[in-house]
């Protein structure tokens, strides 16, 4: 039980590591930076802050890079439990992976257009910041369509922490939750009209349900095995071997 106190204290460490720069890549630099309605003024605030953007893209690459590795731990840490719900816990959050680090180009693509003198030789300033606040946006889409996967992999996971005995049932439901709200978030986001996407965003609250998970992990990592019950399985096993005398 040591070791799975441990994989799960290391699993919990990387998950934080892995949250800590989203407030600041996904909320507050695109707050900055998008000023609604004016295309202009918003390639002006790249271009005055341009280090600002460059530091959420290195903090996005970090994080990502760091989530490959929070989901291998935790594979580590539930296979045992359950390997076919372990697998398809880490296929579904690495696929989110490629489709961010492909993201992170929308960000560096209003830097190249501010930059590149050859563009500026052949498109006005309008242009150029029609397609800055284009790429902006387009990132802020990414971001929609990389949180599903972020919504699909928190149920297998929620599953995997109730059948796991050393780690408390309830923490599954706040993963349900958030699951859900990211769900909603994002098909409102793609299949709503703006006028009614601001109600679908409120799901996205619900996204605070991982955090419990997070904690536990990173400063309890697992019940000692006093504490683990055991599964139907095993129960029936047990059961047996007293009838047999064993």
């Amino acid at each position: 039980m040591d070791s799975t106190k441990s994989q799960a204290r290391r699993a919990g460490l990387l998950l934080v590591l892995h949250g800590l720069p989203a407030p600041f890549t996904y909320l507050f630099v695109p707050g900055v930076l998008l000023v609604e309605g004016d295309a202009l003024a918003t390639a002006e605030r790249v271009r005055a802050s341009e280090s600002l953007l460059r530091a959420a893209i290195v903090a996005e690459l970090l994080g990502v890079t760091v989530l490959v590795f929070a989901v291998l731990a935790l594979y580590q840490l539930f296979k045992g439990v359950d390997q076919k719900a372990a697998i398809l816990m880490a296929v579904l959050m690495l696929l989110s992976v490629p489709i961010s680090f492909v993201n992170v180009l929308n960000h560096i693509a209003p830097l190249v257009l501010l930059n590149s003198p050859a563009i500026a030789a052949v498109a006005d300033p309008g242009q150029v910041a029609a397609q800055v606040t284009f790429f902006l946006r387009l990132h802020n889409f990414g971001l929609v369509v990389t949180q599903i996967f972020w919504a699909l992999w928190l149920f297998p996971l929620g599953l995997l922490i109730m059948r796991s005995g050393f780690i408390p049932r309830w923490l599954a439901f706040p993963l349900f939750l958030a699951g859900v709200g990211y769900l909603i978030s994002s098909l409102g986001a793609l299949l709503l009209p703006p006028s009614l996407r601001g109600i679908t965003q409120y799901g996205m609250i619900l996204g605070i349900g991982e955090l419990p998970k997070d904690i536990w992990l990173l400063f309890w990592g697992a019940r000692p095995a006093s504490a683990t019950p055991l599964v139907p399985g095993q129960q029936l096993a047990a059961a047996t071997a007293v009838t047999r005398g064993e």
